[in-house]
């Protein structure tokens, strides 16, 4: 198998857009990004949690930081045509299920037309300069109909989505396959586009609410018991570097391999698609501490089971997940637990997890 740490130096000394980098996966990139040399440019709200890693690791300082909505097609179109960039990683989304029931305009908004705000301005970019372009859109696992068959789905699964949330990202992939045909078709085309479906990813300095590990982590800050919600659902659960490091080998591979202008699932192995109930065992295993049961009778509809195929990912870019589920939990609780102390160097130990997880990928 091709060294996947080499693909990744092609990111020294580029310039890289990317929206959204005040959320807890777009911070890990950019931190990410940063350590590879890259020049990199973030356009995305105020971070949506207080705390938020985007302030913890300092990025504010470390690279271009511009507060913006990608509903604003103008200011978009300005900060992409500012740093005219050799890759564009799109992250910027609402991005919780729950959350799309109470603001469904809202998140259709965000995540479709925002989405085709980001690559008309690509587009006009490109038409300007005809510099070639790498662009990774990132949707989710949660884009396809979902008939709990129990199956991993495949990228030429049918999209679908019961919740606002899920159908907007459907929504988002048709709008990313309609300008990859429409204007980025062809081997001469400056712009490479791909869109990126990833699982339910687990790590340090994720704040968000109504999510099972942020969830976890404050109540046994607190020496709380941690309330579990569906404690039968099946998810992918990754850490956040696995998914992350395919979207920056996919960044990598675009501009030389048309095989990767498509679409892609980035999940975990097999036997890390485990229930709520036996993640939330494993993090007890690293922190003493106790769940209760807070399912509600009347809640609004979650899907039960999810799981992904990345035998796409594996053939065409040589890439596989590199933590396991054990050792994703592992990195997690003690990023969290370090940062319980207060007295934690939050970069450093970021920056370390990293290398660390680089370190593994070049063993592979």
């Amino acid at each position: 198998m091709e060294n996947l740490v080499s693909k990744l130096e092609g990111y020294r000394g580029s310039r890289v857009f990317v929206t959204g980098h005040t959320g807890f996966k777009g911070a890990w990139l950019s931190e990410w990004l940063l350590a590879l040399g890259a020049d990199v440019a973030g356009f995305s709200l105020e971070p949506p949690t207080t705390p938020s890693l985007f302030d913890q690791l300092g990025l504010a300082k470390r690279m271009r930081h511009q507060i913006g909505d990608i509903r604003d097609a103008a200011a978009l179109r300005d900060a992409v045509a500012a740093l005219a960039p050799d890759f564009v990683f799109h992250m910027a989304a609402q991005p919780l299920v729950r959350a799309s029931y109470s603001i469904p305009v809202e998140t259709f908004d965000t995540n479709v037309v925002g989405t085709a705000h980001l690559l008309e301005a690509v587009r006009l970019q490109a038409a300007r300069f005809n510099k070639p372009c790498a662009v990774v859109a990132i949707t989710t696992d949660k884009c396809y109909e979902n008939l709990e068959q129990g199956r991993a789905f495949r990228e030429d699964d049918r999209l679908g989505g019961h919740d606002p949330y899920s159908a907007s990202k459907a929504a988002a992939e048709l709008v990313i396959e309609s300008y990859r045909k429409s204007f980025f078709s062809g081997p001469d085309s400056p712009v490479a586009l791909a869109s990126a479906r990833a699982g339910n990813v687990i790590g340090g300095g994720d704040w968000a609410l109504d999510r099972i590990v942020p969830d976890a982590m404050r109540a046994l800050a607190r020496s709380e018991a941690i309330p579990v919600r569906n404690k039968l659902a099946v998810r992918p659960f990754q850490h956040v570097l696995d998914p992350l490091g395919g979207y920056l080998v996919l960044g990598a591979t675009l501009l030389r391999d048309p095989r990767a202008r498509s679409a892609f699932n980035f999940g975990p192995e097999d036997e890390s698609h485990r229930s709520v109930e036996q993640l939330v065992t494993e993090i007890l295993k690293h922190w003493t501490g106790e769940w209760r049961d807070a399912s509600q009778p009347g809640a609004v509809h979650e899907a039960h089971l999810l799981h992904l195929a990345v035998d796409k990912a594996r053939k065409i870019l040589n890439w596989r997940p590199v933590w396991n589920f054990e050792r994703g939990i592992r990195e997690t609780v003690d990023w969290y637990r370090c940062t319980a102390s207060g007295n934690a160097d939050i970069p450093a130990m970021t920056q370390s997890q990293i290398a660390g997880y680089m370190k593994d990928m070049q063993a592979l």
